[in-house]
């Protein structure tokens, strides 16, 4: 009797395991870097934290083409055990998997940004000092419903909006569009804020060989600031395990505050020791002029950094 009701249990084990689907997952990226004009110091040496993370996903079947899925990611500066932000930094929502397109709701990063900047980020996940400098987002991440389409021949849509819930942030909107054909990425991406704030990118990437080419074109519109543009440019070479990029972005003058332009570079060698584990280096350097600061405390500073790290994921 004993082992029938094991042989049960068991059973009943590996049925609800069939139907629900839950991941553990993380990243650790740690560099050694030496900074200058970053914050109020000259010049330092660091131990930098670049967006480590960990993380559950999962999905349950609910019979019918109908899926329960959800996503609860929290950040952590891997180099002081510390939390980064909220608990919950990342993506943190649950939602509903249809035939039709999937539903989510929480906290959820802006599909806009995915579907331009960070699609063609591509040296080291647009993290660190090294990120993107000069994207500018016009929507918060928190308080989100978001609604992706099923994909049409190569193509999809992502709408969300944001509700501003008082003082916790303002509401804003978001749409994204995705297309695939081969080794053709095309994408675009808009965000608007209730007091005006907006943006809108386009974005392309394309696969030839060894070589990937990408880069976006931005139009932001701040209240307070006016319009700009920007524009970024990135190349990665692939040579068996080894990764070779180049990443250049620009940004011009807010229509209200000249002298504002900015220019960003990055140098950057991977070598991947396995398909989880890749050890890097990378020079990267921001041009401002007077009246920028663009990841520097004081304007006209040109912050810089020199960094050689690790990055796993699990």
């Amino acid at each position: 009797m004993k082992r029938t009701l094991i042989a049960l249990a068991c059973l009943a084990s590996t049925a609800a395991f069939a139907q629900s689907n839950v991941t553990i997952y993380g990243r650790l990226n740690t560099s050694v870097e030496y900074q200058k004009n970053i914050d109020s110091t000259d010049a330092k040496a660091v131990l930098q934290n670049n967006a480590s993370r960990l993380g559950f996903k999962g999905t349950e079947d609910l019979g019918g083409g109908l899926k329960a899925l959800f996503m609860l990611e929290h950040r952590f500066n891997s180099d002081t055990g510390t939390t980064t932000g909220d608990f919950w930094a990342g993506d943190a929502f649950v939602g509903l998997q249809t035939n039709y397109g999937t539903i989510r709701a929480g906290r959820i990063t802006s599909p806009a940004y995915y579907a331009t900047a960070d699609y063609v980020s591509l040296h080291n996940h647009d993290t660190g000092t090294s990120e993107d400098k000069l994207y500018v987002a016009a929507s918060s991440p928190k308080n989100t419903v978001a609604y992706l389409t099923p994909t049409f021949n190569g193509l999809s849509a992502e709408f969300a909006t944001s509700a501003g819930e008082g003082n916790d942030g303002a509401k804003s909107w978001q749409a994204a569009v995705n297309y695939d054909a081969g080794a053709l990425h095309l994408g675009a991406g808009y965000d608007e804020n209730d007091p005006g704030d907006k943006q809108v990118a386009l974005r392309a990437l394309y696969e030839m060989g060894a070589f990937t080419f990408g880069g976006y074109y931005q139009l932001a519109d701040s209240v307070d600031l006016g319009k700009r543009n920007s524009v970024r440019g990135s190349l990665q070479y692939t040579m068996g395990a080894s990764e070779f990029h180049v990443n250049v972005g620009w940004a011009d003058d807010w229509d209200d505050a000249s002298d504002s332009a900015a220019v960003q570079y990055t140098l950057a060698y991977n070598y991947n020791l396995s398909k989880r584990t890749k050890v890097y280096a990378f020079y990267t350097a921001i041009k401002n002029d007077g009246n920028a600061a663009y990841n520097a405390v004081d304007f006209g500073k040109d912050p810089s950094s020199f960094a050689v790290g690790v990055r796993h994921n699990f």
